[in-house]
């Protein structure tokens, strides 16, 4: 019998995907928390807190999945998506209900109820309580359809501006101006606000959109919380707990949501964690960091929008238009296109550390 070649034997799958995200993420948390002179042990590490969580995750998972199944929270499957998705319909969704609290616990917890970070769990808890009304009504109208786009976008406004409120309330003198690489600075006055609530609801929605394949969102919002984690260190020490509790927890649900996924994260889950990395962000005063490290997140929303505005400018007499893409957002096109989804995973995760990398570098070298 003939050798297999190395290429032969490597089968990508979900489970492979899965470790070597983990092991990467892991070991750079290593690395990282090395050349900052933090102990890979210590509460105040990047490290332990991922470990903990994505072990705590990983764990209630296998108890809390079983239970969504029999509560019959199987997802409604789109039916003009790709046929392939089709038999994922039945696996439970609204898996947000139990990694999110898992993070959120820990992050508080590890981080002595540091003000900040309670104020980031609150809009989280708040994002996730939008997403749960949304998943619920699916399930109980059975269609695709939750509650109504105008609904939802009140409501995430509402959450936006509370957050905003408390901010100004806490650090005024802080919320004025946008730090941006290499010493600038642009000071924006009353606009500030404006452009955080925009960044709130755009960051939860664009991270939702993302939420469409197996492992996907997971996996690149646990990459950007990572990235997002270590530019924040040196003066947000309690964001940089709740980071890596976000990012553990996110790989711990890997273990239930990679390809075959067991549990889909559902509204749940994407919206609260779009808007916990732009609650980061804006405390923190990175967002030009969340701006590459959401790049995926912000290239799926883009796709969207091409698509609806290139089917409202093609429109014939008979109110029919052409299709920039042949579905939307962009990971469908490509899954339509012959991808698989792991195929789309992987790369996705590649693209996502290499922007986190991009990231790290130019904070690096703007000093």
């Amino acid at each position: 019998m003939e050798a297999k070649s190395t290429s032969d034997s490597f089968h990508l799958s979900g489970i492979n995907l899965l470790v070597l995200l983990g092991v990467s993420v892991s070991i750079t948390a290593l690395v990282l928390d090395w050349i900052a002179n933090r102990l890979p042990w210590q509460v105040t590490s990047l490290t332990l807190p991922l470990i903990v969580c994505g072990l705590a995750t990983a764990g209630i998972g296998y108890g809390v999945v079983p239970l969504l199944v029999s509560l019959k929270t199987g997802q409604v499957i789109r039916e003009d998506g790709p046929q392939a998705h089709l038999k994922k319909a039945g696996t439970p969704t609204m898996g947000g209900v139990f990694f999110i609290p898992v993070a959120l616990s820990f992050a508080l917890v590890l981080s002595r109820i540091a003000p900040n970070v309670v104020a980031v769990c609150l809009l989280a808890l708040g994002y996730a309580a939008i997403g749960w009304l949304d998943d619920w009504q699916i399930l109980r109208r059975k269609s695709n359809k939750g509650i109504s786009p105008q609904m939802k976008l009140v409501l995430q406004i509402g959450f936006a501006i509370l957050f905003c409120l408390w901010l100004w309330w806490s650090q005024s003198s802080n919320t004025t101006t946008l730090i941006l690489p290499f010493g600038y600075v642009l000071p924006l006055g009353l606009l500030f606000w404006l452009l955080a609530v925009f960044v709130m609801v755009a960051e939860s929605n664009a991270t939702n959109l993302t939420d469409g394949v197996d492992g996907l969102a997971g996996g690149t919002v646990a990459i950007a919380f990572l990235g997002l984690g270590t530019l924040v260190a040196p003066t947000h020490p309690e964001l940089m707990i709740f980071c890596a509790c976000m990012s553990g927890s996110c790989l711990g649900f890997l273990v239930h949501n990679r390809n075959p996924a067991r549990v889909f994260m559902g509204d749940t889950g994407s919206l609260a964690l779009g808007g916990a990395l732009a609650a980061v962000g804006l405390l923190s005063n990175t967002l030009w960091a969340l701006f590459i490290l959401s790049g995926i997140f912000f290239v799926e929303t883009l796709s969207v929008m091409a698509q609806v505005g290139y089917y409202k400018a093609t429109k014939d007499p008979n109110g029919v238009g052409k299709r920039l893409f042949k579905m939307a957002p962009l990971h469908h096109h490509l899954e339509l296109s012959g991808w698989s989804e792991l195929q789309v995973v992987g790369v996705f995760y590649l693209i996502n550390a290499i922007l986190a990398g991009l990231c790290l570098w130019l904070n690096r070298v703007s000093g």
